[in-house]
C-alpha cells in the first residue's frame, strides 16, 4: 500500500484523536471494561477517512500503544494491554473503522450506513467478549453480561452521534483529495 505523506499525516492526526478520546474514560464498578469515547472516534475515522485510511489510522493508534506510549484508556500502553481482558476490543478497532468506511464509500443509503455501524459494533463486541472470556476464565455469556450489556445503550447513542456529526463534518470538509 503506497501512501502519500499527506495521507500518513492525516491518519496520524486521527490516531491522535482516538488517543485523546480514549482518555475520556469512566470506570464501571462491576466490570473491568471502562466506558470510553474510543468507539465514537473509531467510527468517525471510518466515515471521514474511508475504509483504507480509517483502518490505517487505527493500526497507527494500536502501534503507538503497543510500543508503550500511553494512548489507551486510563493512560495505558504496552503489549500487555492488548493481551489483557479488554484487548480484544482494541484489536477490533481497525476492523470497525474499515467496515464503517467501506459502507460509507460504497453506499450512500443512510439506513445501510447505520446498519454498518451496528454490524461493526457487533463484531467489536464478539472479538472483545471472546478475548475477555478467555483471559478472565469465564463463559462467553458471562463475558457478554460484563462487557456488552452495560454498554449497549451508550454505544447506540454513540452511533447516533457518529452518524449525525460524521455526515455533517464530511459535508463541510474535503477529504476526497487525500
Amino acid at each position: 500500500m503506497k501512501l502519500s505523506t499527506k495521507e500518513l499525516v492525516i491518519c496520524s492526526i486521527f490516531a491522535s484523536i482516538t488517543a485523546i478520546l480514549a482518555q475520556i474514560s469512566i470506570p464501571i464498578p462491576f466490570t473491568t471494561v471502562p466506558l470510553t469515547m474510543q468507539m465514537f472516534s473509531v467510527m468517525i475515522c471510518g466515515i471521514l477517512l474511508g475504509s483504507r485510511l480509517g483502518f490505517l489510522s487505527q493500526v497507527i493508534y494500536l502501534s503507538l500503544g503497543i510500543i508503550g506510549i500511553p494512548v489507551f484508556s486510563q493512560m495505558g500502553g504496552g503489549i500487555g494491554v492488548l493481551a489483557g481482558p479488554t484487548g480484544g476490543f482494541l484489536i477490533s478497532f481497525p476492523i470497525v473503522s474499515f467496515i464503517v468506511g467501506y459502507f460509507f464509500e460504497k453506499y450512500k443509503n443512510n439506513i445501510l450506513l447505520l446498519l454498518s455501524m451496528l454490524i461493526a459494533l457487533f463484531i467489536s463486541y464478539i472479538i472483545g467478549t471472546f478475548q475477555f472470556s478467555l483471559i478472565a476464565g469465564v463463559s462467553f455469556f458471562k463475558g457478554l453480561l460484563t462487557c456488552v450489556v452495560p454498554f449497549i445503550i451508550v454505544d447506540f447513542i454513540k452511533i447516533g452521534l457518529v452518524y449525525i456529526f460524521g455526515k455533517c463534518i464530511r459535508k463541510r470538509i474535503n477529504l476526497k483529495n487525500i
